[in-house]
């Protein structure tokens, strides 16, 4: 069975405004380094006349399971010592969309130019081509400071399944439908149980939207994060005496699976 041992080479210590003590030890019958460095937390004091234990440092694998190691204690900064707050970002550069309806057609020129293809864009008589726009996306971030208890593989893995996921209630004052999760990113440094993961959570948002119209298709309702496209037929524009496409149908596709974001743990 693994145990840790304070080495008899004695302790270094420094003292004034500073203080600092740094504390060798050596891990015998360790199965691999992972296996040292548990024993290491678990036997290390985490405190040492009034300091702190601030590292460990796995310094010299001797053979095949034992290890020296060093352990430095001293005053933490302010910012280790109390819980970072929360970081809030956002970023409203809205995101871009392949449309083939114009919302309104504004002028028309030529002596074959059609009243009839209902705001259908870059038709060239057999398709309608669409064009390519920047629609509002709300795109915003949080980063929380985590316990290492609560950054567990499970929870890893529920950011996972979440990630590409709509909420499925209210969250962060936008409707169920509206926020998209683009996924986490965390980092933890340190192997003191005290050591917090830094996760940043990143979303973004798309207003749901009703009474759209296309062409003549009125009464449309569409989730934020839904996609909308239009089916043409063809048609005769009888004044322009033309072949046309126009808008027949309008259909409203779920392509984003829905979630409850309560998963996140960060609070709705």
């Amino acid at each position: 069975m693994p145990e840790a041992l304070e080495l008899f080479e004695g302790r270094s210590e420094t003292v004034g405004q500073r203080p600092r003590a740094s504390v060798r030890w050596v891990v015998r019958e360790a199965a691999d380094e992972a296996d040292a460095k548990t024993v290491l937390l678990a036997t290390v004091p985490t405190g040492l006349a009034g300091l702190t234990r601030l590292s460990i440092t796995l310094d010299e694998r001797v053979n095949a399971d034992t290890w020296t190691a060093t352990a430095e204690y001293g005053i933490p900064d302010r910012t280790q010592q109390e819980d970072p707050e929360p970081v809030f970002a956002f970023d409203t550069g809205g995101g871009s969309q392949h449309i083939t309806q114009s919302i309104q057609t504004m002028h028309r020129y030529g002596p074959q130019a059609s009243t009839e293809l209902g705001g259908a864009i870059g038709f060239d008589g057999e398709n309608v081509a669409g064009v390519d726009i920047t629609v509002p996306v709300y795109q915003f971030s949080e980063t929380h400071y985590l316990t290492p208890s609560a950054v567990t593989q499970s929870y890893k893995l529920t950011l996972m399944g979440i990630t590409g996921a709509v909420n499925n209630t209210p969250f962060r004052g936008f409707a169920a439908g509206e926020v998209l999760f683009l996924g986490a990113s965390g980092t933890r440094r340190g192997l003191n149980p005290d050591d917090k993961w830094e996760v940043t959570y990143k979303f973004a948002a798309s207003p749901n939207r009703t009474g759209l119209s296309v062409g003549s298709i009125t009464g449309i309702q569409k989730r934020g994060w839904d996609y909308l496209w239009v089916q043409y037929g063809e048609d005769v524009d009888g004044t322009a005496k033309v072949l046309i496409k126009k808008p027949v149908a309008v259909y409203i596709e779920q392509v984003y699976p829905f979630a409850n974001f309560g998963g996140l743990g960060i609070g709705s």
